[in-house]
C-alpha cells in the first residue's frame, strides 16, 4: 500500500504508510485508500492533539472522524527537547521545517516512541454505523494524513502533545541557556586564570613595582557570540521562489530551479549549524 499517491516520499511518511501496510485487514484499508484518492475526505483540522475530519460517505451528511495518539507528559517533553537541543543538527533541521533522519532515536533515548507501533495505538472514532474499527472513513483519514505529514512533519509532534511553535521556542530557550552557562563558565575560568597570573606577577616583582589593577580584568580568551535567533519563513518560500521565470524550456527551468532549491537548502542548513555551534 506504500504506492498511495502523495506529494513526496519522505522517510517519515513512508514510515506511516508501512504502519498501515502492516494491518492484517488489508481490504478494509484498501477501501479507505480509494476514498482518500477520490477526495471523500472533505477536511482535516486539529483540536489540540486530536485530529478532526469530515468524510463523505453514502449518506448526504458527511461522517465525523476523530483520531488521537497518547500525548506525552510535560516532563517527557522537557527531556525530549533537552536531548534535541544537545545537537545543532537537530535544531538546524527542525528550524528549517525538516524532520531529522534519526529524530526517532531522541524519543527512544527518553523511553518513548514518536511513531505508534501498530494501529491499535491510534484512538479513532467515526459516526458511521459500521462497528468495525477502522472503518473505511477512518482508513481514508489515515491515508490523507500521509499527505499532511509530507507537507508538515511537525504534525507528528502535535499528535504527541506539542505544536511546532512550542517546540521551536523551547529549543531556542534551551540553546540560549546553554550558551549563557558556557559563557559564564568561560568567564569564571578566565578570571581565575587572570588572578593566578596576577599572583605570579606579584611574586616576581615583589614590592618594587606596584600592581596594575586593570590587569586583573584582562581576558585572554575570546568570548562566545550570543545565540542567533533563527526562524524559517512563515510561507516556506526561499529566494529561489522570487527569481521569476527562467528563460529556458519548461522542463529545463524546472530542473534548474529544483537544483537551486537543493543547493539553497544545503547552504541554509550549514549556515544554521554554524550559527548555533560556532566552535564546530
Amino acid at each position: 500500500m506504500t504506492n498511495y499517491e502523495i506529494p513526496s516520499q519522505d522517510w517519515w511518511v513512508l514510515r506511516w504508510l508501512e504502519l498501515l501496510d502492516s494491518y492484517r485487514f488489508k481490504k478494509r484499508l484498501e477501501r479507505g485508500r480509494n476514498y482518500a484518492r477520490e477526495g471523500n475526505v472533505l477536511n482535516i483540522e486539529f483540536a489540540g492533539a486530536k485530529v478532526l475530519a469530515k468524510v463523505q460517505g453514502s449518506e448526504p451528511e458527511p461522517y465525523k472522524v476523530s483520531l488521537s495518539l497518547d500525548a506525552f507528559s510535560d516532563e517527557d517533553w522537557h527531556y525530549i527537547i533537552e536531548t534535541m537541543s544537545e545537537k545543532a543538527i537537530y535544531s538546524a533541521k527542525l528550524l528549517a521545517g525538516e524532520m531529522p533522519e534519526n529524530i526517532a532515536e531522541v524519543f527512544v533515548t527518553n523511553g518513548k516512541s514518536l511513531f505508534p507501533f501498530n494501529l491499535s495505538e491510534i484512538h479513532s472514532r467515526c459516526t458511521c454505523p459500521d462497528k468495525a474499527n477502522p472503518c473505511k472513513h477512518i482508513a481514508a483519514v489515515y491515508y490523507q494524513l500521509g499527505s499532511r505529514f509530507s507537507e508538515d512533519p511537525f504534525v507528528f509532534f502535535q499528535l504527541r502533545g506539542r505544536t511546532k511553535e512550542e517546540i521551536l521556542e523551547a529549543l531556542r530557550q534551551l540553546r540560549s541557556t546553554n550558551i549563557d552557562n558556557k559563557e559564564t563558565n568561560t568567564s569564571v575560568q578566565s578570571e581565575q586564570k587572570s588572578a593566578k597570573n596576577g599572583e605570579q606577577k606579584l611574586i616576581r616583582i615583589g614590592r618594587q613595582t606596584p600592581v596594575k589593577i586593570e590587569d586583573f580584568w584582562y581576558y585572554d580568551q575570546p568570548l562566545e557570540s550570543s545565540l542567533v535567533v533563527i526562524s524559517p519563513p512563515v510561507d516556506n518560500k526561499t529566494a529561489i521562489d522570487f527569481l521569476g521565470n527562467i528563460p529556458l524550456s519548461v522542463t529545463d527551468a524546472q530542473t534548474v530551479k529544483q537544483y537551486l532549491r537543493e543547493v539553497y537548502q544545503q547552504v541554509s542548513q550549514q549556515a544554521v549549524i554554524s550559527a548555533l555551534n560556532p566552535d564546530e
